[in-house]
């Protein structure tokens, strides 16, 4: 049996990401139009009313604009731990109570042969996490809308095969960019979002042998470029060491184009 993912969107405008094996079919948030939702999944030729539920990252608008009517939709059951649900419950709309489910931060909660373990990270949000999916002997993290990498998230994502991680925003381009300073400032704080210099080093303490594939993931619209965040973030693991292109590879994300259906 195999683990297979696809980065649905990922950036300022909206994220989303789908997993499955062959028996059970997860999303993990649901950041644009209930519209668009249906149209990544046809393009990645997956059938959302075959879904087993939608896992909730935290409130925010760009990982849950699509959440209820998408979940109204489909009839699909939504997990989140309680305080997010508490957040995010009046931007929503009405949910069955059938369909709504608790999932707590730093716990593992089993779907059939896929393990899928909880992590908290240090964003701007009532109690965001995110999520390391095991299954028979393979490891996926996602991880992104973190203000810094503690050492306690390097310990759980630790040797992974594959990565889909944040690297929200170049310091340059944020310094010198529109944003006013209350925001800038935000977004460079410990409860912002991780920099592609300091992604590339948080990858540096957990990549092994096991990594194969590492998704750069959430890049600012106004602040970061593809090439950018993929050459810096290949400068800065090499220059640690790390084999970029010979043992693992560096793939680029999209904010409105799936990536194809990856295997681990």
């Amino acid at each position: 049996m195999t683990l297979r993912f696809s980065v649905l969107a990922s950036g300022s405008t909206g994220n989303a990401i789908y997993v499955e094996t062959d028996e059970k079919r997860l999303l993990i948030d649901a950041g644009l139009s209930g519209k668009k939702m249906d149209e990544l999944f046809k393009e990645i030729g997956r059938n959302p009313k075959e879904l087993d539920g939608i896992l909730v990252s935290h409130e925010h608008s760009d990982h849950i604009k699509g959440v209820g009517i998408f979940a109204r939709k489909h009839k699909l059951p939504i997990y989140a731990n309680e305080k997010t649900w508490l957040a995010m419950e009046s931007n929503l709309g009405a949910i069955p109570i059938d369909q709504k489910f608790t999932f707590a931060t730093e716990e593992v909660k089993s779907f059939g042969h896929l393990d899928v373990e909880s992590f908290g990270v240090s964003h701007d949000a009532a109690e965001p996490m995110f999520y390391c999916f095991h299954h028979e002997g393979k490891k996926l993290v996602l991880a992104t809308d973190m203000g810094y990498v503690s050492e306690r998230i390097k310990g759980t994502i630790k040797g992974a095969d594959m990565y889909i991680f944040e690297s929200n925003h170049d310091l340059n381009m944020l310094q010198m960019g529109r944003y006013p300073w209350n925001v800038k400032r935000r977004i460079l704080s410990d409860v912002g979002h991780v920099s592609n210099e300091d992604a590339a080093l948080a990858l540096s303490d957990v990549i092994t042998d096991n990594t194969s594939r590492i998704y750069l993931a959430h890049l600012s619209l106004d602040n970061n470029m593809k090439d950018l965040a993929r050459l810096t973030v290949e400068q800065v693991l090499k220059e640690q060491g790390m084999a970029v292109g010979e043992q693992f590879d560096l793939y680029d994300t999209d904010p409105l184009k799936p990536t194809p259906l990856a295997i681990i």
